[in-house]
């Protein structure tokens, strides 16, 4: 029973590495991510990324550095809206469907949600960015 407890504790107590993924070369924010980029580590580091499918073709919001982590927080899907852009708005309500201009105060991908200025009443609201790059206004 004993040498049972000692095994256990040293199959269970010794950390495990696993292969994660780092960059191979220095990214920029807001440059999209590609297989040349990243290179295999063996590390033991939670939260961090590990598969190519879940980095390839993401957009890093933060610069990410040769032989670091790259965590799931640094990356995300490419912007379309980019802050200052003109963009059409869009409200529907039922039937009823109103479009104006408007001017993206920030940028973002598709589903997430930005504050806009209507460039007619110079009012700022928020909406979410449909695949087209228009702002579904709430």
């Amino acid at each position: 029973m004993r040498v049972l407890t000692v095994l256990t504790l040293v199959l269970f107590a010794t950390p495990t590495l696993a292969e994660i993924l780092v960059p191979a070369r220095t990214i920029r924010a807001k440059e999209i991510i590609s297989a040349q980029d990243l290179v295999p580590k063996s590390a033991d580091v939670p939260g961090a990324v590990s598969h190519l499918d879940e980095v390839i073709g993401q957009e890093a919001r933060v610069a990410l550095y040769p032989g670091r982590p790259i965590r799931f927080s640094d990356i995300g899907p490419p912007a379309i809206v980019d802050r200052n852009d003109i963009v059409p708005l869009i409200f529907t309500y039922g039937s009823l469907t109103i479009t104006a201009e408007g001017r993206a105060m920030g940028r973002g991908a598709t589903g997430e949600i930005i504050r806009v200025m209507n460039l007619s009443s110079r009012s700022t609201i928020t909406g979410r960015i449909r695949p087209d790059g228009s702002i579904e206004v709430h």
